[in-house]
């Protein structure tokens, strides 16, 4: 028992909907890890375009998504390309459309908003419809409910929920929480999480501390 293949596109037969992304994406500043997946019942083949929304290579932010994680349909990914500058009185882009309105834009205006990256860790599940802003960090084993809108950091293994969304509960106490992150079982080869499946998908710490 080894497991799919993490570069196949469509890893359930005759279920075209699912995914593994990283087969999939092919944009330089997306990074994506195996096993992660999309479900869309449109095919999940445009995820980077439809999900990852005003993602500009001249910008240099990355979306960086780890392995295992699990996407589902209508989530979006706002990049930085999104933001305004706000420190004037108008939030309005004149200077894009040119004819003489770019004239004494100051581009550090607009570049102070950039956020950085957008980052989702590893066993990440991510609800549907959930949109996730520019610049966030979302912990290993995080939930985020559908419907969703992320515009802060999420902490490893909280669920999250609403508009701001906010932490509705950790998944587990501070101290697995710290034994799970040190365990990491989703950095093992994929041999030996096949063989170890029943630890990693039950709730017996010490179990899957005893397979590492």
């Amino acid at each position: 028992m080894i497991g799919p293949n993490p570069n196949i596109k469509h890893p359930i037969p005759m279920h075209t909907r699912v995914g593994f992304l990283k087969g999939l994406v092919t944009a330089p500043n997306i990074e994506i890890g195996d096993f992660t997946y999309y479900d869309d019942p449109d095919g999940p083949d445009k995820f980077a375009e439809r999900c990852v929304l005003h993602h500009y290579p001249f910008i240099g932010d990355r979306l960086i998504i780890g392995k295992f994680c699990a996407i589902a349909e209508g989530a979006r990914f706002i990049m930085n390309g999104a933001n305004h500058a706000m420190s004037g009185f108008s939030t309005y882009p004149f200077n894009i459309f040119g004819h003489g309105w770019e004239e004494g834009f100051d581009p550090a205006t607009w570049s102070k908003e950039l956020r950085g990256d957008t980052v989702l860790g590893n066993d990440v599940w991510i609800g549907m419809e959930a949109v996730i802003l520019p610049g966030v960090t979302i912990g290993h084993g995080a939930i985020v409910a559908a419907k969703s809108v992320v515009t802060h950091d999420v902490p490893p293994y909280a669920i999250v929920a609403g508009n701001a969304a906010k932490v509705v509960k950790m998944r587990f106490d501070d101290r697995i929480i710290w034994r799970l992150l040190a365990v990491s079982w989703w950095d093992w080869p994929v041999e030996k999480i096949s063989r170890n499946l029943n630890a990693i998908r039950g709730a017996d710490i010490s179990l899957l501390e005893a397979a590492v």
